[in-house]
């Protein structure tokens, strides 16, 4: 297994989040949203932050069968946070299989305290919770865009969690936006060459072979401008995972043309997980 990534100095890592931030998409404030009934029953959960300040807020969804794991559902970087995951069958697919599920508002987002650091850290504290909860029971992560982009940073050095899928990851922000976003590339530029521990940090072609689980699943849309397909399959490849390209969709709309599919692999990669076991140390 290759070496695990630097992570840059807590006052370098602030400068350069801060940094990518001002460079980075604009969203709204919008109020989080209650669950609907449909989804109940529910708890709000106060999660709290090791080593920053302020707390995370999060959703627990237990199921009410027989429970075998808890899932921990990072939303993209949208303004809805957590409620993203009211909608598209996630939530319920998961609970009828027999999981827990937890979703998170990062920093920034919904009831969440600042922006302290990458998010990496607070997809750590997320996971202590479930071990709190629910410990004895395996642990998967789902993360969409943003959150599974800083799961991998989080997963390529945590033992604990035995199953991975990742819907519409990118493996590099700064790539990304310059894809997105032509009018911040010379900001990204020169983040590049301020910031080069950061820029390495942020690539996960780095932390891909390095995740600390048995199974991952990654799946994407095949016009994503952003995440193109052979950006998946070279992540997937890296992490010994399986893809599926979905044809027609964009960003964040596999799930919305190919629902059975993306739901399918998840819990296929869960359960196979779960059947070979955590990965060595």
């Amino acid at each position: 297994m290759p070496p695990m990534i630097e992570r840059p100095s807590p006052l370098y890592e602030q400068l350069s989040f801060r940094w990518f931030l001002t460079f980075g998409p604009r969203l709204g404030k919008v109020e989080p949203g209650s669950p609907p009934p449909a989804l109940a029953p529910f708890e709000t959960l106060r999660i709290e932050r090791h080593e920053r300040p302020g707390t995370l807020f999060g959703t627990w969804f237990p199921t009410t069968e027989e429970a075998r794991g808890a899932v921990l559902l990072l939303p993209p970087w949208t303004p809805w946070g957590r409620a993203y995951f009211h909608r598209r069958g996630r939530i319920p697919a998961l609970r009828r299989a027999g999981y827990h599920v937890l979703t998170l508002d990062f920093p920034g987002r919904g009831g969440s305290g600042p922006v302290a650091g990458f998010f990496d850290r607070d997809v750590e504290d997320a996971l202590r919770t479930l071990d709190e909860r629910v410990p004895g029971l395996p642990h998967h992560v789902w993360g969409i865009s943003a959150g599974g982009y800083w799961a991998h940073m989080a997963l390529s050095r945590r033992n604990g969690v035995v199953g991975a899928m990742f819907e519409d990851v990118s493996p590099h922000l700064i790539e990304w936006g310059g894809r997105l976003m032509p009018a911040a590339r010379p900001g990204h530029v020169v983040f590049r060459n301020l910031f080069s521990r950061s820029y390495r940090y942020f690539d996960l072609r780095n932390h891909a072979p390095c995740l600390q689980v048995a199974r991952t699943g990654y799946v994407s849309g095949a016009e994503d401008p952003g995440v193109h397909p052979p950006d998946t399959h070279d992540l997937a490849e890296r992490a010994g995972g399986t893809v599926r390209i979905i044809p027609g969709a964009g960003h964040l709309e596999a799930i919305k043309i190919a629902q059975d599919q993306v739901i399918g692999l998840a819990l296929e990669t869960f359960a196979a997980a779960e059947a070979e076991g955590p990965a060595p140390p």
